[in-house]
């Protein structure tokens, strides 16, 4: 695929505020957490550390790591690793069907690149790509109720520099946000991004072009010899109409999502890329945006 317009646009500066913590925040032993109910007595009256969201509520091998054990990693394997995946999946930060309970390669990309969206909340989250006590604590406030899927806050609100726009690419995130034509949030997707010699522009842009499944598999076999874009393909330009260079638009790769490793476009899963596809219309706003001087939060 081409590659990206290098230089081109311009990334404006957001303020940030960092949120406080409520009143009820932790001893000055454990990290401040906002909302956070550090503790609860036992069977025995001993004091222990405990997981609000029911989805992990009572699970050994996390209430291990809560309380001061070894964080998990590389080869770890038990439900609390097979809940932790599944709330990575529900909020994007993993494709579906990931959680089998073992902790490998996959599970800890994802586990980094929640690392790096809770960090924005929560100042102690250091993106390890290991599964610690503050991650827990993290998780424990952003991650849906068993059974749902997407994410509450710490999310992006639909608009740069000050223009709405239907989609956000977070690229430190690798995390793709589409809403609706008033600001509701549809749906979160996993993707990836440009690697570092060909990174995918900051700014922002829109649809100017709809690939359907034909014309996309056509373009890749050209291109690159193969269906390498997927069923789908969005075409971007810069807002003011000049050429970009980047897409949106499916993998042949799925494997390598929630990674740096494209030529500048944006890609998704096959199934992903359907739902953009059919929710978006040309002109549609998408602004590319990483870290929290270009997201505001909400």
């Amino acid at each position: 695929m081409p590659s990206p317009v290098n230089g081109a646009g311009r990334t404006p500066t957001i303020p940030q505020t960092t949120p406080s913590s409520t009143p009820n925040a932790p001893a000055a032993t454990t990290p401040a957490q906002p909302g956070w109910t550090p503790a609860v007595r036992d069977g025995n009256a001993r004091t222990t550390p405990s997981l609000l969201n029911e989805r992990f509520t009572g699970d050994g091998q996390l209430g291990g790591v809560l309380a001061g054990g070894a964080a998990l990693g590389p080869g770890a394997k038990g439900d609390g690793v097979k809940k932790f995946q599944q709330a990575m999946a529900d909020m994007s930060f993993a494709q579906p069907g990931s959680a089998d309970g073992s902790f490998g390669p996959q599970t800890q990309k994802a586990v980094r690149n929640f690392q790096v969206n809770a960090s924005k909340l929560f100042p102690d989250v250091k993106p390890t790509g290991l599964i610690d006590a503050a991650t827990l604590r993290a998780l424990d406030q952003l991650s849906p109720k068993a059974g749902q899927q997407g994410q509450a806050k710490n999310i992006p609100t639909p608009f740069y520099d000050g223009k709405p726009v239907r989609v956000v690419v977070l690229k430190d995130e690798h995390r793709t946000f589409l809403f609706d034509k008033n600001g509701k949030l549809e749906g979160i997707f996993q993707n990836a991004v440009g690697a570092k010699a060909t990174s995918t522009d900051e700014g922002l842009k829109k649809v100017t072009t709809k690939l359907d499944e034909r014309a996309s598999l056509e373009v890749g076999q050209r291109l690159w010899g193969g269906p390498v874009f997927g069923p789908r393909m969005l075409d971007l330009s810069w807002a003011d109409g000049k050429r970009s260079g980047e897409e949106l638009h499916g993998t042949s790769a799925p494997k390598q999502l929630g990674e740096d490793v494209s030529h500048g476009c944006v890609r998704h899963s096959n199934t992903d890329i359907v739902k953009l596809y059919d929710a978006l219309k040309v002109g549609d706003g998408v602004a590319v945006v990483s870290g929290l001087k270009d997201a505001h939060l909400r």
